[in-house]
């Protein structure tokens, strides 16, 4: 099972796996990640950077603890032992004062600290492990808030089988990456991302929530009848104009990020959308082209996963908000544009009846090619009879 070949290709899948919620600056003005060589001295701290087993997750199959290359031996190798503080600070669900002291102690005296929190990848995912509260379990709240205040750039690597309800992490801590359960590669594959060998490419397949308040939160809703539209939703509704419209009283109705959010390294500039086609014929309809220019704006290459949604309005049967239809994945050199281009065949425009029928409806559709499911220009498609 351990072929070169095997591993090579477990360590690629956990890379592109990591989704990176957030990257903003440090301290020092600029991004924590990735991590430079001017961090001498690295603070590993939390209950996950060890863990062989959570690293497999729930459903390992013939996956074996000890074949797991973990996060600490990882970084060890790659900043040297003599440089690396290693405190567990507290448990997944327990902890001491003395050992969250000791840890809160030796983050002050490093250059940079890795925060390793989240779930138990074997007892908290998977079958029967459902949880009321998902934000982070025992201690490890606490041990956030006060490695944050000694001041030091800190780094968080979560691990976990579903997003986590964390608004106060995603408020201070100014990296976040979502790591999940990254299998028997972790240590390599986060370690070559977090000091840049490697770029994050992953996007969330699941909106991300604030608050457990909000499940079940999809991007691909049905359009309420009241919408909030403009309506300022970070505050407490003032009057009717902002109360009587879908909303929370104490949350936005936003998530925390949207389906398909993940940062990269670099960053990216799209244009518009454009058609080979305004309108088509539903009793006819012909594949369309659909395309945009995506320009790397950074000074890093990097990869992007380019989406397109859908939207069809006035159908017979409710449509979502948007819908994906196709993703490609495309190589930017820094400054470089390419034009992506998506072949929409009849099925994009598609639905199921009220008589069970698949068929193509006279409509008004919108196409995006975007980031997420909620950033883009759409172009308008006019579906005719």
């Amino acid at each position: 099972m351990l072929r070169p070949d095997g591993i090579a290709l477990a360590r690629t899948a956990a890379e592109r796996s990591f989704v990176l919620l957030k990257n903003a600056p440090g301290p020092g003005g600029a991004p924590i990640l990735p991590l430079s060589d001017r961090y001498r001295r690295v603070a590993l701290i939390g209950p996950l950077a060890d863990d062989l087993n959570s690293a497999l997750g729930s459903w390992a199959g013939l996956g074996r603890g000890e074949d797991v290359t973990s996060f600490e031996a990882a970084l060890a190798k790659r900043v040297g032992a003599q440089n690396l503080i290693r405190h567990k600070g507290v448990g997944i669900t327990d902890g001491s004062d003395a050992d969250l002291a000791a840890a809160v102690a030796a983050a002050a005296t490093a250059d940079v600290v890795i925060l390793t929190l989240g779930e138990s990848g074997q007892a908290m995912t998977g079958e029967a492990a459902s949880r009321a509260n998902i934000a982070l379990p025992g201690r490890q709240q606490e041990l956030l808030e006060k490695i944050v205040a000694t001041g030091k750039p800190v780094a968080l690597v979560l691990f976990s089988g579903r997003p986590l309800t964390l608004p106060w992490a995603f408020e201070h801590v100014p990296a976040v990456l979502a790591a999940w359960l990254p299998g028997i590669q972790a240590g390599p594959a986060l370690v070559r991302t977090l000091f840049g060998e490697s770029s994050p490419t992953g996007k969330l397949v699941v909106s991300w929530p604030r608050s457990v308040g909000q499940l079940p939160l999809y991007y691909n809703a049905l359009n309420t009848g009241r919408p909030a539209n403009k309506e300022d939703l970070t505050e407490p509704p003032g009057d009717s104009d902002d109360m009587y419209v879908s909303r929370y009283l104490d949350e936005r109705n936003e998530p925390q990020f949207p389906f398909g959010h993940g940062l990269s390294y670099t960053t990216f500039r799209y244009g518009p959308p454009g058609l080979s086609a305004s309108s088509l014929n539903a009793s006819a309809p012909l594949a369309l082209t659909a395309s945009a220019e995506v320009t790397n704006t950074g000074l890093r290459a990097g990869e992007e996963v380019v989406q397109l949604y859908v939207r069809l309005m006035g159908t017979s049967v409710s449509q979502p908000v948007r819908a994906l239809k196709g993703f490609q994945r495309v190589a930017l050199a820094p400054g470089e544009t390419k034009k992506v281009s998506f072949t929409l065949q009849p099925d994009a425009f598609a639905l199921w009846n009220d008589r069970n029928q698949r068929v193509v409806e006279p409509a008004k559709a919108a196409v995006w090619i975007s980031p997420d499911s909620e950033q883009g220009t759409p172009a308008a498609l006019q579906i005719l009879p």
